[in-house]
């Protein structure tokens, strides 16, 4: 008996001495996101797209002579310079031509010398009355005939140096060897293609819009061009020519716009282009994950404080056009207002909301390094 009155006094005792348990919050905890304010500033309406670029200088070197290919200079990919040695045609029989010709040019011209000789001895006799006036003018019109003939004889004469010296086929201009149609010891016909020779000096974008941007598309416009070939390097232009039809194929419209490439970007290639369309001096905007889809539209979360906590209360949205990672708000935001930004697309209205604070800057403009860091090289 005495045994059982102490365990109820032990365990009084011990019932005694619990604390009382904390009672949980009820609620699912603050949803962690960054803020940012809705500003005001100058921002550009644009149209984007992706194009392609093709080489305005782009030609097939045709042979100007038929003969037997003796040598080939170059291969595909070979870049060169103007005038630079291609291919050489055998040009034996242009010779052997031309060396006739040029005979017939000096027999001629042996000719013409005696009949100039001939008329100036009959023009005298004429003169002393021992020739009659129609000898010495059937004299005179042969030697106009042979003159005439020696001025074909060297007509033919150039022409059969042209022949010789288009038997070395040359670069009209500086660029690369994109493709070779022949290999020595080939016999080539007057007009057969030889080399298709690039230029990426100068080159043309191929630019697609949809046919609903045609009205805010004209001649003149500024252009921005980039393109994976040339990272960090922005190229300006303007819009050449618009073609006057729709593409059938795709139902876009095909704006045409000229570069000079620097040698930086080649044909063929991508180009992601950006033509100015509207300019503002002062637009609201938010960066884009600020807005996100929900069944009512595109909606933005202002963050408020209500009743010692920060709560998100959703925006209806006019958005705009976007443009380097932010978006116009053409309705529903005020300028100052604090909204949601990472952390925007998990967010209801209502929902309780705990801001994760940027890192602070330094003195010397960068964010302080975390512990046990090794220094940036100096």
């Amino acid at each position: 008996m005495t045994r059982l009155l102490l365990l109820c006094v032990l365990l009084a005792l011990s019932a005694c001495g619990k604390k009382p348990e904390d009672k949980k919050p009820s609620g699912p905890p603050p949803t962690l996101i960054t803020v940012t304010e809705v500003k005001s500033g100058a921002f550009e309406v644009t149209e984007d797209t992706l194009g392609s670029l093709e080489a305005v200088i782009n030609s097939k070197i045709g042979a100007e002579v038929a003969g037997k290919v003796i040598a080939v200079r170059v291969v595909a990919g070979t870049p060169v310079k103007q005038g630079e040695t291609l291919a050489v045609i055998d040009a034996s029989d242009f010779l052997l031509q031309n060396q006739v010709e040029q005979a017939e040019v000096k027999r001629l011209e042996a000719l013409l010398a005696q009949q100039d000789k001939l008329v100036e001895r009959q023009q005298s006799l004429v003169a002393r009355g021992f020739l009659s006036q129609n000898a010495a003018d059937d004299a005179a019109a042969q030697r106009a005939a042979i003159s005439e003939q020696l001025a074909a004889a060297r007509a033919r004469t150039n022409i059969g140096k042209r022949s010789v010296a288009k038997t070395t086929v040359t670069a009209p201009f500086s660029g690369v060897i994109e493709n070779r149609m022949i290999a020595a010891g080939d016999y080539v016909k007057l007009g057969d293609p030889l080399f298709q020779l690039v230029s990426n000096q100068r080159l043309r974008a191929h630019l697609p819009f949809p046919e609903s941007a045609a009205p805010l598309l004209a001649r003149g416009q500024l252009v921005r061009l980039t393109s994976p070939q040339a990272p960090g390097k922005v190229f300006t232009a303007s819009i050449a020519d618009i073609r006057p039809v729709v593409t059938e194929s795709s139902r876009a419209l095909d704006v045409i716009v000229d570069l000079d490439g620097a040698g930086l970007l080649r044909a063929g290639g991508t180009v992601n282009a950006s033509v100015r369309i509207a300019a503002k001096a002062a637009a609201l905007v938010v960066p884009e994950q600020s807005v996100v889809l929900r069944p009512a539209g595109k909606v933005v979360y202002a963050i408020v404080a209500a009743e010692g906590k920060q709560t998100a209360e959703q925006r209806i949205v006019q958005a705009g056009a976007k443009r380097g990672g932010v978006i116009e708000i053409l309705a529903g935001l005020k300028e100052g207002e604090i909204v949601a930004q990472d952390g925007a697309g998990f967010l209801t209205h209502g929902a309780t909301v705990a801001v994760k604070q940027a890192p602070k800057v330094g003195a010397g403009g960068t964010a302080p390094a975390p512990p046990g860091a090794k220094p940036a090289a100096q």
